[in-house]
């Protein structure tokens, strides 16, 4: 059935305008005014701001992780995301040294088979580089449409990849037309101010900030990004938490290198002290990096302002603070790290950016949405609203004010890091390929309806541009 969307204000990255748009077959096919309605469904945005569907870059859903599995699945974690204004995912495959690639990529698609309500990808990570993976990798970007590749310079004995492998993935990527996604943290030193820290009985959740001190993700972040100078390659930094690590990105970005820097909600509203919470509850804000000083939230926001920044994702990884971040009670280093930030992602940005003044609309639309599509191969297909585009819409009042709270979220977990906080903008209604999911404020839609989606190479002319914003 078609679909009318009337008396909105449409909002992209570069544009605000009055318009509506026509919806057929999943997708925009025309966006003017005083379309006849022969037979569709009208909806009235009046008052309300129409949003291309946000897109996460940064999920880890039903992952294993510290003797155990984040707690949101691929039904309840895009639940909660359409709920927050975000209609596709990219979610991240761990691969096993030693196995072929594509174990892990087909772990990942059973995970997610007739589960998510919205559309998603994935992310592979390399661990190794050798001859077996420098073949498959075009098996899967070609066969898979996965064209973005993540290695970990943190988690000693876990995930940690050497400086060889980045260098390596990243020649294989300038190569192959891959986006290199790096976690920028020294794990070697990381590894001995962990055993410094619990020799010497230091156990409490601060513990996890203090022994991953910025300097650590600064010097990480500019090691990657030199590397990437050095390979002529493209590197994407993910959850940067510190004033540090953006200086090092800025550096490299002034010299005409390919790196662009991601940033969460957690690190831009929380700091260091919810790790000193008593009756271990700090352990429920441990995640890496860890949260930092409140001074560095300026910094981040500057950047997201200043484009030394450029996207949002949520690194979500949720876990119950019964029965899972409890296993670090009395040794910090065992507390599971991450937290569930999927469903506020993109209010939290509206609230504490464009409400407060700190960026503008179509800078929060770049940043949630369009942006990632680009670096991702999705443009424009999803992440703006043009003819032709995925109907994916967000219907979104700027005017509506809510408490956070883990008693009216829809994730899977038994807190909310942002409990309390009151924040103003929220969606109404989200639409996937022209199909309500959340209907005024209720879960309509259906697991299993959420389409994998394959992803075109990195292109550095479609990731760079940013159209003169018309207002």
């Amino acid at each position: 059935m078609k679909k009318i969307i009337k008396n909105g204000t449409i909002v992209t990255a570069t544009d605000t305008y009055q318009a509506d748009l026509l919806i057929d077959n999943g997708k925009i096919t025309a966006i003017g005014h005083d379309f006849p309605v022969g037979g569709a469904e009208v909806i009235d945005a009046h008052g309300a701001y129409v949003f291309p569907g946000g897109i996460d870059p940064h999920t880890h859903l039903e992952m294993p992780f510290g003797g155990t599995v984040s707690k949101d699945d691929f039904e309840t974690g895009t639940i909660a995301a359409a709920f927050g204004g975000t209609t596709t995912v990219i979610d991240f495959c761990l691969t096993n040294k030693g196995e072929p690639m594509k174990n892990a990529i087909q772990t990942w698609h059973a995970k997610s088979k007739d589960k998510a309500v919205i559309d998603y990808s994935f992310h592979l990570m390399i661990g190794e580089i050798n001859d077996d993976v420098l073949e498959e990798l075009p098996v899967v970007m070609d066969e898979e449409g996965i064209t973005s590749f993540k290695v970990f310079m943190a988690y000693k004995n876990v995930f940690q990849a050497d400086d060889g492998t980045l260098f390596r993935t990243l020649l294989a990527a300038k190569e192959l037309g891959g986006l290199v996604m790096v976690h920028a943290e020294n794990g070697d030193v990381i590894e001995y101010l962990v055993n410094e820290a619990l020799e010497q009985g230091n156990t409490d959740p601060i513990y996890h900030a203090l022994t991953r001190p910025p300097e650590v993700e600064g010097e990480a972040t500019g090691r990657a990004a030199q590397l990437t100078g050095l390979a002529n390659s493209q590197l994407y930094v993910v959850h940067v938490s510190c004033a540090e690590a953006v200086e090092k990105i800025a550096q490299a970005r002034r010299k005409g290198y390919d790196v662009w820097g991601e940033t969460c909600p957690q690190y831009l509203v929380l700091d260091q002290t919810h790790l000193e919470k008593p009756d271990f509850e700090g352990a429920k804000y441990v995640w890496s990096p860890p949260l930092r000083e409140k001074w560095h939230q300026d910094v981040l926001w500057n950047a997201l302002k200043n484009g030394d920044l450029q996207t949002l994702g949520s690194d979500q990884c949720s876990f119950d603070f019964n029965g899972q971040k409890d296993l670090g009670k009395g040794d910090f280093s065992k507390i599971p790290n991450g937290g569930p930030i999927i469903e506020d992602r993109v209010s939290i940005l509206f609230s504490e950016g464009v409400k407060k003044g700190r960026i503008n609309i179509n800078q929060f639309v770049d940043i949630v949405a369009t942006r990632n599509a680009k670096l991702f191969g999705l443009y424009p297909q999803k992440g703006t609203i043009a003819v032709g585009a995925d109907a994916d819409i967000v219907i979104f009042d700027p005017n509506a004010e809510r408490t956070i709270s883990a008693e009216t979220h829809h994730m899977a977990v038994d807190y909310n890091p942002f409990e309390g906080m009151k924040i103003t903008g929220e969606p109404v209604s989200v639409l996937s390929r022209g199909e309500f999911v959340i209907r005024e404020k209720q879960f309509v839609g259906k697991a299993g309806t959420g389409q994998y989606l394959k992803r075109a190479r990195y292109n550095s002319s479609t990731a760079s541009v940013t159209d003169k914003v018309s207002n």
